[in-house]
């Protein structure tokens, strides 16, 4: 599917609208990748799978290095499984990882949009700051949108904010006692972190279902200057046409 982006000179909102279903397509790719990943990891699951304990011998030849000069004895399929099995689990803590801070981004990105809209201001694209802490990463924004006074799925989207928010609380709750020590956690420490991830778990979904919901509503939000945009618009037009009848006059 290909989407018909603004012509460069559409209006501001034009853009900006742009700029966040892009976001949203980059967590929906993310999504489908992380779903994925999932899927394959099922595959090796080792209670689903009869596992071939047939052996081969690996012998060195006569170039082979003084490190690997002795004969090794290999099971084949055991070892491909757990290889897969590792690059699979890999694969799948990466595709969740990027589907998180995707769907953060765009779910503050399009939160971003509609306070900046709504303090008046016109930003053709969504920016963040970079976090330069380990390596320059977008920094998300505060996920709160405010003055959907009106709106017709205001309460869905406080709703949707709730639930995100603690969600996210719970989650650094886990990564930070995770980060710590093993001296330094102890099983008090340690159950509240299982509970809290636990808690946290679909949060990556959560970040991305209330993105869609705010891209939504700055569709609402974005109606005045819409309107605006209009009667500027008429304005110069009802301006042309006035001013075409004096210049034929005096030509």
């Amino acid at each position: 599917m290909t989407y018909n982006l603004a012509p460069a000179n559409a209006p501001w909102f034009e853009h900006l609208t742009d700029s966040v279903r892009a976001l949203g397509e980059a967590a929906r790719e993310w999504q489908l990748a992380d779903r994925a990943a999932v899927v394959a990891e099922g595959h090796l699951r080792l209670q689903s799978r009869v596992l071939h304990e047939g052996k081969a011998t690996h012998q060195p030849g006569p170039d082979t290095v003084p490190l690997y000069r002795r004969t090794r004895t290999h099971v084949p399929h055991t070892e491909a499984f757990f290889e897969l099995q590792r690059i699979y689990w890999d694969h799948r803590c990466l595709t969740r990882t990027r589907y998180r801070q995707a769907a953060m981004l765009y779910a503050s990105g399009a939160a971003w949009a509609v306070a900046r809209v709504q303090a008046g201001e016109q930003p053709p694209r969504v920016a963040f700051d970079l976090d330069h802490y380990e390596r320059p990463e977008p920094v998300p924004h505060p996920y709160q949108v405010e003055g959907l006074d009106g709106y017709v799925h205001a309460a869905k989207v406080e709703r949707a904010h709730e639930r995100l928010v603690s969600m996210d609380v719970a989650f650094e709750h886990a990564e930070e006692i995770a980060g710590r020590a093993d001296h330094d956690v102890s099983e008090r420490d340690a159950g509240e972190m299982f509970d809290a991830a636990d808690h946290a778990r679909g949060l990556q979904d959560a970040a991305y279902t209330y993105g869609h919901l705010v891209e939504q509503a700055l569709g609402y939000v974005l109606l005045g200057p819409k309107d605006a945009h209009r009667k500027e618009l008429a304005e110069q037009l009802a301006a042309q046409e006035k001013a075409a009848p004096a210049e034929e006059g005096q030509g």
